[in-house]
């Protein structure tokens, strides 16, 4: 939970900068509760399977981000949190290509970038190995491919113009990973987001520092 936080907050400052409460809102990659954790309105989350009921406020859709089931401009943002890492190298772009054809004047995407970022989770994978332990499917997968980057980026449509910042420090991120593995840590760090939310996401902003683990990308409409 507390994880989800560290990548979801400055998504959803994003949001509140360009778009108006209640403006109709695509999660790509959403799983069963992406931004329900933290968003008051009703958003579209889709995703190829839903392994657990899909939360409130959510309207859940099972489609792939690669051919969304959506007219041209449907909505006022698309935002893809820790998706395209999971998403085989050749198809990124076209996952990119697919939120910007449903959007009218946004789309953010946050995901693991940099060779530091792969080398710091495949040091965690090795150390579930070394306990025997299986690791989450999420850091699995993240072992498949390399990493995205801003060369997914460049050449879009003059329509566009593309920003990013950085997030989550690189030990930060380590240690969190750690802690999540204990079950009482986990419960603990896991009701903070509900606890205390504002106290929660303005300390969180200290952690968005450099050598950054994640970069979140927001492509606007010109």
């Amino acid at each position: 939970m507390l994880n989800w936080a560290v990548r979801y907050f400055p998504i959803l400052r994003v949001l509140k900068r360009f778009i108006r409460a209640g403006e109709p809102v695509l999660e790509i990659g959403a799983g069963p509760y992406g931004l329900a954790e933290f968003y008051q309105y009703p958003f579209v989350g889709c995703d190829i399977k839903f392994l657990q009921r899909p939360r409130s406020p959510m309207v859940p859709v099972v489609c792939s981000g690669g051919a969304l089931p959506f007219a041209d401009d449907s909505f006022g943002a698309a935002i893809a949190s820790d998706v395209l890492e999971h998403v085989a190298p050749g198809q990124r772009r076209v996952v990119i290509s697919e939120a910007l054809r449903v959007t009218r004047r946004l789309a953010v995407f946050g995901f693991p970038s940099g060779a530091d970022a792969f080398m710091t989770d495949r040091q965690i994978f090795g150390e579930f190995l070394k306990l025997t332990q299986a690791a989450p499917d999420w850091l699995e997968e993240h072992m498949r491919y390399p990493f995205p980057g801003p060369e997914l980026f460049e050449g879009l449509s003059a329509d566009w113009t593309v920003g990013s910042f950085g997030n989550e420090h690189l030990r930060f991120h380590y240690w969190l990973a750690h802690k999540e593995m204990d079950p009482l840590w986990s419960r603990f760090l896991g009701v903070l987001p509900r606890v205390v939310p504002s106290p929660l996401e303005l300390a969180l902003r200290l952690v968005d520092r450099e050598p950054f683990y994640r970069r979140i990308f927001v492509v606007t409409r010109r």
